[in-house]
């Protein structure tokens, strides 16, 4: 999916296109209002992120001329963090507003529930004889449901949300982390990894799926 990013801090760019990237989406930067209404006339986005204050303007406009013309989720990303600034953002048009500074994963969270509101998120994926439904958070394996517990369908999202990347193994437990909110260590991810396996797998021992890197971590791919 491709996301506008709007924003005149270099720094922000980088960091935001960098995680962004990690997380499968295509980035484009504007770091004004000219230069992100010429990206729009020639490029398809599935969602702006757009702060206030511009090397050519105001945020504000931007989102008004935008929305007026097209029908692309927009998120304002701005230190402004005062009512009147964030009602002003959401009344114009704006889907949500995130003040600065923000956790990226918030940011993250945010983006996918903007764009599932629009349907733009991909809600079924299927993978040889496994099937994830996000929507309805049911797994399927030969067209029968496993039953997984909460940490092993988060691990499973994790890794979905990372197909075809490396992921070590202090990275999968930060991002375990950050979505369940509870601690788990280096031991208990191996043994839910193992679970995990042992449910989704034909042959646990030689997974087509989940696969280890050994002494770095694992890599999800089909």
């Amino acid at each position: 999916m491709n996301i506008l990013l709007v924003e005149d801090d270099e720094t922000i760019v980088t960091m935001l296109t960098e995680f962004l990237v990690t997380n499968n989406y295509k980035v484009f930067s504007a770091s004004g209002a000219a230069s992100a209404l010429e990206y729009i006339v020639h490029e398809h986005f599935d969602l702006i992120l757009l702060d206030i204050t511009l090397s050519d303007g105001n945020g504000y406009s931007l989102c008004r001329a935008i929305k007026l013309q097209y029908d692309i989720p927009i998120i304002f990303i701005s230190a402004s963090t005062d009512e009147f600034s964030v009602i002003t953002g959401l009344d114009i048009g704006a889907d949500d507003y995130i003040s600065k500074p923000f956790r990226p994963r918030e940011l993250l969270s945010r983006i996918k529930t903007v764009l599932r509101r629009y349907g733009k998120m991909q809600n079924i994926f299927t993978y040889g004889n496994l099937t994830i439904d996000t929507s309805k958070a049911v797994v399927t394996k030969n067209q029968h449901e496993i039953l997984l517990t909460t940490l092993e369908y988060r691990i499973l999202l994790t890794f979905i949300a990372h197909k075809g990347q490396l992921l070590k193994r202090e990275q999968l437990l930060a991002e375990i982390w950050d979505l369940a909110g509870d601690y788990v260590n280096d031991n208990t991810l191996t043994v839910y990894i193992k679970r995990l396996r042992e449910k989704i797998e034909d042959d646990p021992a030689n997974p087509i799926y989940i696969k280890t890197i050994r002494g770095i971590g694992y890599i999800f791919d089909y």
